[in-house]
């Protein structure tokens, strides 16, 4: 008898269940599409990968998206000739307003063989993508302890080696002391090196508060602006409803900063185009390594650059201390960049092809503040 109530029970919550909120749920991005590939409906995940909200995508059809000899329009219109669900994995997806991704496409009627067209979206650069940015994460905290471990280890016997080939100078003849003088200058040059890497250390908790993020980015265009050369286009696409930031602005900029300079330095014959770019991102959320609770990164700033892009063999270590293609480059600048936004509870990453090239910095949403208007 109780097993028969718990069915009951169960089969009860099952019909309380809306199908809306399951959409909402996936990650998978899913749209309905109706005659003229006219767009009736989008869950959560659509409007973020559209960057457009549902009420938008609405008044738009499949194709304002997608290339003239898109898969994904050759998916949806055999779906609806043969009324047979049609699956397509590994597709490269790319339009006027979609980024180039790769995804697997699946499409069929909703319900009878006539009628509107279910399509769903899965994005098969996402795994790779999580991997990179728990990568970044790593790459943070290992600079931080090199610079701990350095300061601490290094710089003693540093002084006591120099001090030692001072005092030696003084005891051995004028021709042997150009050898001495190479030890100190050594160990000066090694100093200088631990000194750069103690920005990395975990020293005292520097002053947050609410920072408003298009100041900071509008500053570093300027400092920017005024240290390349006009061959550069420097563009400010920025989302007016963002909130504050709860952040340390000396810190942001030399973050944006450095992303910045990076982007200048990658366009062919210092010319080309750099693009700032902020914008909301609804739904994203990532629970940090060794957490319980889901952090929202909705706010993101990009740094688009139309340079050579990053080689395959450099994707992954880019954040890493130490790497770098530069001639005269020591490889922190970036290491930094990922250990202040870590800091900062947010994420970078980076997303890179020939002629395009993008930073994206994720940041967390400050519980006290809603964007204007939402």
């Amino acid at each position: 008898m109780t097993g028969s109530l718990q069915t009951g029970a169960e089969r009860n919550n099952c019909r309380q269940i809306d199908p809306a909120l399951v959409l909402s749920a996936i990650g998978e991005i899913v749209l309905v599409v109706g005659d003229g590939d006219s767009i009736l409906f989008a869950n959560p995940a659509a409007e973020h990968f559209f960057s457009m909200s549902a009420a938008v995508l609405k008044s738009h059809t499949l194709g304002d998206f997608l290339a003239e000899d898109s898969i994904l329009a050759n998916v949806v219109d055999q779906a609806r000739r043969t009324g047979a669900n049609v699956l397509e994995s590994e597709i490269s997806l790319e339009g006027p307003r979609i980024e180039r991704c790769q995804v697997s496409i699946r499409a069929g009627h909703l319900g009878d063989t006539v009628g509107p067209i279910v399509v769903s979206l899965h994005e098969r650069s996402i795994t790779r993508k999580i991997d990179r940015q728990l990568l970044h994460r790593t790459a943070a905290r290992s600079v931080t302890a090199m610079a701990q471990m350095l300061a601490h280890e290094v710089k003693n016997p540093l002084s006591g080696i120099r001090g030692a080939a001072q005092l030696l100078a003084q005891t051995i003849d004028s021709g042997d002391r150009k050898l001495t003088q190479l030890i100190c200058d050594e160990t000066d040059r090694i100093v200088r090196l631990v000194d750069r890497m103690e920005v990395f250390s975990d020293g005292p908790s520097l002053d947050r508060e609410p920072v408003n993020i298009h100041e900071v980015l509008h500053h570093v265009h300027d400092l920017a602006h005024s240290g390349f050369s006009n061959r550069v286009r420097l563009v400010e696409d920025y989302d007016p409803s963002l909130p504050p930031v709860i952040g340390n602005r000396d810190q942001l900029i030399q973050v944006f900063l450095n992303l910045v300079k990076n982007a200048g330095e990658a366009l062919l014959e210092g010319s080309g185009e750099i693009v700032i770019q902020t914008s909301y991102n609804h739904g994203m959320r990532v629970a940090p390594i060794g957490g319980e609770t889901r952090i929202d990164l909705p706010l993101k700033v990009t740094i688009r650059d139309s340079g050579t892009g990053v080689s395959e063999d450099l994707y992954r270590q880019i954040f890493d201390p130490f790497v770098t293609t530069k001639q005269n480059g020591s490889g922190l600048g970036l290491a930094l960049v990922a250990k202040i936004i870590n800091d900062h509870g947010g994420i970078v990453d980076l997303e890179s092809i020939p002629g395009r090239t993008e930073f994206h910095v994720l940041l967390p949403l400050n519980e006290n503040n809603t964007r204007q208007g939402e």
